[in-house]
């Protein structure tokens, strides 16, 4: 009976020749290559890491001892029983074939719009050992490839369904993809201005996916200076603002994707200079009463409001809008399985309080007392009780006070 064959492990073979590594030596950049193929790289002028095309600071090659080691052990234990050594050389080159089906100019919309279909189904499997989508970063090749067909330049309108599935296909690969590939856009001007055309521009889909992206970019302390140009971008906060406020598809996704944008200091004011308070009021005000779906939403809008009060022109933004005092006063016990939600609004309202007296009366005209005794009877966690105890006490010193 015939041995069933084995497929080489991508991580076993060299990203130039894509044959077994006999000899891996890394760059400084990580990666690792078989040392003729690399050398014959470096000899032909070349001063790039041919996976990354980073600049190479220094040329310095190290032998892959680990890697070497592995790929002996992997091959003793296939020869014992009884493999061709022969047949390790053989490429299954079905991924290759893929890759260079979508960057190939000479590829039509419709066969590479096909081509991410099949990525979307193999990445079903994800994640499984030596993934080819993974080792051969499809993840950076898709997010280029989204980005070069939002170019105004190009047929925009055209290019649509096909931005949209790519975005999709690296939203699925980005997990298992080093966040650090995002930096892209920080590193190329004109990667960012497409981001925001697609943003302005593109499909509700395209939006959503978009957010998840910016998401993504908050989780990773690599990505830092990418979200402070993301929060200076007026075209990009003025959309997620838009869609918020009106409730437009995507609201829930914006809410994420400004609430990162908000978790860094510098991008506050410009957020609050955008109305993002007065869209996160709207947003509580029209958001379902008993609906699951929004309470999530409910909560992430409170915590920004929080977040964003470091800034004054925030705060008169809340008494400004018709609803603003008491839709905070209701969330104190709107949310009352969500302990965070309660603490968001406990802890606007002691900023409020201390600094507006009309804030101070307003709350208590809608029955923030009451509010609070509730939760303080209620089976949520002792830290968001002492926070009402906190409110209680401030509200009660501060009406002895004015009546000294």
């Amino acid at each position: 009976m015939k041995e069933p064959e084995i497929g080489i492990p991508i991580l076993f073979r060299c990203p130039i020749s894509l044959d077994l590594f006999k000899d891996p030596v890394t760059l400084c950049t990580g990666q690792t290559y078989d040392r003729s193929s690399i050398e014959k790289w470096l000899s032909c002028g070349n001063s790039t890491c041919p996976v990354t095309m980073q600049k190479l600071h220094d040329s310095t090659i190290v032998p892959n001892t680990t890697l070497r080691h592995l790929i002996d052990r992997w091959l003793q234990i296939n020869c014992s029983h009884g493999y061709d050594l022969d047949y390790f050389q053989t490429v299954d080159d079905s991924f290759v074939v893929l890759k260079h089906n979508l960057q190939s100019k000479e590829s039509t919309l419709e066969a590479k719009v096909e081509a991410l279909e099949k990525v979307l189904a193999l990445s079903k499997d994800l994640p499984f050992e030596n993934c080819p989508l993974i080792q051969l970063d499809f993840f950076q090749m898709i997010l280029e490839l989204a980005l070069e067909n939002a170019d105004e330049s190009s047929n925009f309108e055209g290019n649509i369904m096909f931005v949209e599935k790519a975005l999709v296909c690296g939203l699925k690969l980005l997990p298992f993809s080093d966040l650090g590939t995002l930096n892209m856009l920080k590193q190329d001007e004109s990667k960012f201005t497409n981001f925001l055309i697609l943003f302005k521009k593109g499909s509700f889909m395209i939006k959503k996916s978009l957010c998840h992206y910016i998401v993504a970019i908050s989780s990773s302390l690599q990505s830092k200076e990418l979200l402070v140009m993301f929060g200076k971008s007026k075209i990009l906060v003025q959309e997620l603002v838009h869609l918020i406020e009106n409730k437009l598809d995507g609201f829930e996704e914006s809410i994420k994707a400004l609430s990162a944008l908000s978790s860094v200091e510098q991008n506050r004011q410009v957020i609050v200079k955008e109305n993002a308070v007065k869209a996160l009021i709207t947003y509580i005000v029209n958001a379902p009463k008993c609906e699951y779906r929004s309470l999530f939403g409910l909560v992430m809008a409170m915590k920004t409001i929080e977040t964003l009060l470091v800034a004054e022109s925030a705060k008169e933004d809340i008494l400004d809008h018709p609803n603003g005092v008491s839709e905070i006063v209701k969330m104190v016990f709107r949310v009352s399985s969500d302990n965070e939600a309660s603490e968001s609004a406990m802890n606007c309202l002691i900023i409020l309080c201390q600094d507006f007296m009309n804030a101070r009366e307003e709350a208590i005209c809608c029955g923030i007392l009451t509010k609070l005794l509730l939760l303080l009877q209620s089976q949520c966690s002792e830290r968001t009780k002492n926070k009402a105890r906190m409110l209680l006490k401030l509200l009660r010193s501060m009406c002895n006070g004015d009546q000294k």
